[in-house]
């Protein structure tokens, strides 16, 4: 029995060992600096992204932030297109997460196994990559959502590692969620109640995009103690306004989806129309389609539109398809849509060259804001935009930077009413308000905010 007894104790007592030696290394706080590593910044934070880094403007925005103020950062996340130059700097590491191996994304194996392999393989991944690949940090920045399961990593591996959490909230998950499967299907209760919970006392500190989002975050059913600071999105000093005609006839003649236009849209002759859509059922691109039909078709005298899309989404190519027949069937008699995958810089200049910008976010809380709204307002562009949620007028002053619409027809008469005016005072009014809007800039709201919070601003 005593042997037994001292058998049992040696292998519970190298398991134990094992796993203390496989635990995540530690944020140590008040540990003496190493020698050699004077350099060392004092401040030193994780970003996770469950998606494409290049796709995530705002946790860009903080990581670049972060860096700018000498602190360390490791950006984590997917790697599918091409990161913002910014990241480019020496205290910025990109860690990119593994994809799925190509089994679990072709269509080779039936959903019903693929799904739960491809959750569990990102499971993995994400827990690996926190614990073991990164040093550890004094602080995790998670945006949300998404929330599963990122959430739940996210404060394992800060109890583990002794990091302080920030959720960095841009809305719901399971509103999003609802959107397709409705508020009462099973999975959005459970996904409401996951993120409600862990929201509410998981982090050190919450940020979010609106005020609105933040008052309700504060009650029922996320009812979050900890602090929670507003850090409303702002355009990062890429979007400027342009000033001088010669740079905007330049770019307008250098991109193709402009050149054949540029002297028109330099004369005023055609309307220059910017949309940056994610080509998903979050945001109807039917309401643009009938607005722009409903132009068309208009007895009024009015000049033609060039209407630019950007962005990439899985609805795209139903929606090329669906533009190809109106045109067949002389739909869109004066309108031109062409859609464009841009760099940042051209992105940026695009806006600061068009006449009208165009939001279709409706958000599924009520509560977020879309930054691309904000970027158009950075580089002086005028907005039309959904607006029959609570937080639109926390961004859009109705006739002061932009218009809000909720029907293709409301669309249609706001795009009739400035673009039928040739003098275009009303567009020069929107113009001026949004070169306003966009004056506080990225940099002043973050400092006064995350700075502070992060240690790095006084």
């Amino acid at each position: 029995m005593l042997d037994l007894l001292l058998a049992l104790a040696v292998i519970a007592s190298t398991t134990l060992t094992v796993i203390l030696l496989m635990l995540p290394s530690r944020y140590l706080k008040h540990s003496p600096p190493k020698e050699g590593a004077n350099n060392e910044p004092k401040i030193s934070v994780q970003v996770l992204v469950l998606g494409d880094i290049g796709r995530s403007p705002r946790m860009q925005y903080h990581a670049m932030s972060i860096a700018n103020h000498s602190g360390r950062v490791d950006i984590i996340g997917y790697k599918e297109s091409t990161p913002h130059p910014g990241l480019d700097h020496p205290l910025i590491t990109i860690v990119p997460l593994p994809p799925p191996p190509p089994i679990l994304r072709s269509k080779t194996l039936p959903f019903i196994i693929a799904g739960p392999l491809k959750v569990l393989f990102q499971i993995w991944s994400i827990f690996y990559t926190l614990s073991y690949t990164v040093k550890p940090a004094r602080w995790l920045l998670v945006q949300n959502p998404p929330s599963i399961p990122t959430l739940f990593i996210a404060i394992i591996i800060c109890f583990l590692r002794n990091t302080h959490l920030i959720i960095d909230w841009h809305n719901y998950g399971w509103t999003i969620l609802a959107g397709t499967r409705g508020e009462k299907h099973p999975f959005v209760t459970i996904s409401k109640y996951y993120e409600a919970i862990l929201g509410s006392w998981a982090p050190t500190a919450s940020f979010t995009v609106t005020d609105a989002m933040a008052k309700q975050l504060r009650n029922k059913p996320y009812n979050v103690r900890s602090p929670i600071f507003t850090l409303h999105d702002r355009p990062a000093a890429i979007f400027q306004p342009i000033s001088s005609a010669d740079a905007r006839r330049g770019f307008l003649e250098r991109i193709p989806e402009t050149m054949e236009q540029a002297a028109n849209i330099m004369a005023g002759k055609t309307r220059l129309l910017v949309s940056s859509t994610s080509w998903t059922s979050d945001e109807d691109f039917n309401l643009l389609l009938e607005a722009l039909c409903s132009y068309a078709a208009s007895s009024k005298k009015l000049p033609p539109i060039l209407a630019i899309i950007t962005g990439k989404g899985p609805q795209k190519q139903m929606y090329l398809d669906k533009i190809a027949i109106l045109k067949k069937v002389s739909k869109l008699r004066n309108v031109t849509i062409c859609t464009a995958w841009l760099s940042t810089e051209d992105y940026a200049t695009l806006l600061a060259c068009a006449d009208l910008g165009v939001c279709l976010h409706m958000s599924s809380s009520g509560v977020d804001l879309p930054m691309k709204v904000v970027d158009m307002f950075g580089a002086g562009l005028p907005v039309v935009g959904y607006g029959n949620y609570e937080s639109w007028g926390e961004l859009v002053r109705e006739g002061v930077n932009g218009r809000g619409f909720v029907t293709s027809n409301d669309l249609a008469s706001v795009l009739e009413e400035l673009f039928s005016d040739s003098k275009g005072n009303e567009l020069a009014t929107l113009r001026k308000g949004a070169v306003q809007e966009g004056k506080r800039r990225w940099d002043e709201e973050w400092d006064g905010v995350a700075g502070r919070l992060l240690g790095l601003c006084d």
